[in-house]
């Protein structure tokens, strides 16, 4: 994590804009008067280490984007958070809270205890639509007449093979899916929903499964599914370390024609494992993933995996029940463990992170 001394003045220059949305974030530049001295270095404290966090983040994603990027993709949930907390760290801090033991720990001590292997609790949404509040049960509504508004009388559209004005709690499924991704959201979901429809159209996606692209060196190799979880999840496996080859990523993404192949490929294993699910409520309606970071290369990648998280972040929302990165670096445990208090529970319960030498444990448990 350390900077070449040539470019510290220009990180120091980026760091600046983190800084200051964070003294916004926290109250420290609002026009609120703070209630005490105390009070004031707790914000500012809370703001510093904020600011770090965001740019330790900045830094490490040129570094080794891949698992970063994932991150990345649950940045609305930490913004969230972050607002949230501050506002908790600011009621905490008032007279009338009553004071709680403090046992000091050493910072490695700390760092090291949120980076050890978890296995978080996640329970995947039943999709049964007695089981909804009445708020999500009449943005469910909105979303079906948004969506009938838009094709007309005669319209129909079908994702996965599911036609989704046909009423079937198969199409409930899929269209609660986008509106988890946006929080209930009908207006964002709609957006979202229109877009992944136009995409699918465009990609040709219905079809992509079936297709012959000539990658078989790549089958079973680095990204392929695989059985199933306990409960019954398919399970997706990626391992990027081939592409420490020079050769190989010549061969992959050596130009745009070959790029574009690829991810076509990415996204033919990913349709595999969707038409392995049930979508219908109290079944399987999400899959597993399984990262492997051993050997990945650090910068060839950058490319190809923020096109991959990009189409798989807007057109297949809600489909994984839980992330296992396994053989991570050091440096991706110490960036996630100053993460994490900033997500949310529901995201952290999808994250599984394994440092090297547990993935065996991980995988068994």
């Amino acid at each position: 994590m350390f900077l070449p001394l040539p470019s510290i003045k220009c990180e120091l220059i980026l760091f600046c804009p983190f800084v200051i949305i964070n003294l916004l974030l926290c109250g420290v530049c609002s026009s609120r008067p703070l209630s005490s001295a105390s009070k004031h270095s707790q914000s500012q404290n809370h703001c510093f280490s904020s600011s770090l966090i965001l740019f330790s983040y900045f830094h490490l994603i040129k570094t080794n984007p891949l698992p970063l990027l994932t991150l990345f993709c649950y940045r609305d949930s930490f913004r969230a958070s972050l607002i949230h907390n501050s506002f908790q760290m600011e009621k905490a801090s008032s007279p009338e809270a009553s004071p709680k033991p403090h046992h000091k720990k050493s910072f490695v001590t700390t760092l090291m205890e949120a980076a050890t292997l978890r296995s978080p609790s996640f329970k995947e949404d039943t999709y049964f639509i007695s089981h909804l509040k009445s708020s999500e049960k009449k943005s469910l509504q909105e979303l079906k007449d948004k969506l009938t508004a838009s094709l007309g009388p005669d319209g129909q559209c079908t994702m996965w093979g599911i036609p989704l004005l046909s009423g079937d709690e198969k199409a409930d499924v899929i269209l609660l899916k986008f509106l988890r991704a946006r929080d209930f959201k009908v207006s964002d979901s709609f957006h979202m929903l229109e877009k992944c429809l136009a995409w699918r159209k465009e990609f040709k996606a219905d079809s992509v499964a079936e297709e012959e692209l000539g990658l078989e060196e790549l089958e079973g190799v680095v990204a392929y599914m695989h059985g199933y979880d306990r409960e019954g999840h398919p399970v997706c496996y990626n391992a990027y370390g081939v592409f420490r080859d020079k050769d190989m990523c010549e061969r992959m993404f050596g130009d745009e024609e070959k790029l574009s192949k690829f991810l076509r490929w990415r996204v033919q294993v990913m349709e595999r494992g969707i038409n392995l699910l049930h979508f219908k409520p109290g079944g399987i309606n999400s899959i597993i993933q399984v990262t492997d970071l051993k050997d990945m290369p650090k910068r060839d990648l950058r490319v190809v995996s923020n096109q991959i998280l990009s189409l798989f972040q807007d057109n297949y929302p809600e489909m994984v029940a839980r992330k296992i990165f396994i053989n991570v670096p050091w440096y991706f445990s110490v960036l996630y463990s100053m993460f994490s208090p900033f997500l949310t529970q529901r995201t952290k319960s999808k994250f599984v992170i394994s440092r090297q030498g547990y993935a065996a444990e991980t995988l068994y448990k």
